[in-house]
């Protein structure tokens, strides 16, 4: 059996979304090494009715669908969510960020729930799953995005997705000397092109004049 670093679910109404995006690039290498295991369940498994619907009017009236606490419930206790931390993609949770990703890519096994339509009944956000996550604030069409976007942001973190040089240490919003800080400037060859030239200082040689150099564009 594969012990793998982290096992993510996703639960969506649109599976074949995230079909390229697992088969492509870092996360792609990385799957098929067995550092990630990623699984994709179509919400309308877990329908209300004949129609496979998911969602229902909202009480009180008002524009859109709302999803329904009862496809969530089952669909939760179908996959098991007793060691896994359950998050649902919402306009109403918490911001999304670097410190988050680093938070979720400690965690073992995590299960995504991706929001559609109005949202989710108020009573799975406030019942059913450990956090809600916002990606940012605008509107999108639902939740596989805001997944995508948690799911490259923590995998990439985790050891050996990255390779042997484990760059994620360096990048922007990781911590360096104790604070938060952006990605220094970057630059290759040509040297000078179009008479835009590469800072001197980075052709110097010089790795503690580079260090400072770079320290101080953070």
């Amino acid at each position: 059996m594969i012990e793998y670093v982290m096992e993510i679910e996703v639960v969506t109404l649109f599976p074949k979304m995230f079909d390229g995006f697992l088969a492509e690039g870092v996360l792609g290498r990385a799957i098929k090494k067995g550092l990630v295991k990623i699984n994709v369940y179509d919400m309308r498994k877990w329908a209300w009715n004949n129609y496979r619907a998911v969602d229902d009017r909202p009480f009180g009236g008002g524009v859109g669908m709302v999803i329904r606490a009862d496809v969530i419930g089952r669909a939760l206790k179908d996959l098991d969510i007793k060691s896994k931390r359950v998050v649902a993609l919402s306009a109403k949770g918490k911001r999304f960020n670097q410190e988050k990703a680093e938070e979720l890519s400690k965690v073992k096994k995590i299960l995504l729930v991706c929001g559609r339509y109005e949202g989710f009944d108020q009573r799975i956000l406030d019942n059913m799953v450990d956090e809600g996550v916002s990606i940012g604030d605008y509107v999108l069409n639902g939740g596989e995005t805001a997944a995508m976007v948690v799911i490259e942001a923590v995998t990439r973190l985790l050891p050996g997705v990255l390779g042997k040089d484990e760059s994620s240490r360096e990048e922007s919003f990781s911590k360096m000397d104790g604070k938060r800080s952006v990605e220094y400037p970057q630059y290759t060859r040509p040297e000078d092109y179009d008479g835009k030239k590469v800072p001197k200082v980075l052709l110097s040689g010089d790795h503690k004049k580079i260090e400072e150099w770079r320290k101080k564009r953070n």
